[in-house]
């Protein structure tokens, strides 16, 4: 598919893009997006692991008056460090994405406004 994106130069002057094409620009916006959609991915894969945990504490709960917490400590404790474990993992995942997402929504917002033809294309809600 032929894009209709003309590959002439900005018009010089208009800060720190001047001097690069349209389509050169559009591409950068692209690779923003796709940075940002990675950055979710992320996010997502942070909250299915703090649930993990969540998931196997239940599952000891539920199943607590089939044994005696105090006969299978040596199995309990190594188990439970585990979960605080990939708790602190999942956490750690969704920050660096949100600091991500945010970084990126501040590069895609000055492409927007040092080219309004732009921000027609991409919009951000």
């Amino acid at each position: 598919m032929q894009n209709s994106v003309s590959s002439s130069p900005s018009t010089p002057g208009n800060g720190p893009d001047a001097g690069r094409s349209e389509k050169t620009l559009i591409n950068e916006a692209q690779l923003l997006l796709a940075e940002k959609r990675t950055s979710l991915s992320s996010m997502r894969t942070g909250i299915a692991i703090v649930a993990l945990p969540m998931s196997i504490v239940s599952v000891l709960v539920a199943t607590s008056k089939l044994y005696n917490p105090f006969e299978v400590l040596y199995l309990i404790g190594p188990l439970l460090l585990l979960c605080g474990a990939l708790i602190l993992f999942g956490v750690f995942l969704m920050l660096r994405a949100m600091v991500r997402i945010r970084h990126q929504d501040k590069m895609i917002l000055r492409i927007k406004q040092a080219h309004p033809r732009l921000a027609e294309l991409i919009d951000l809600a």
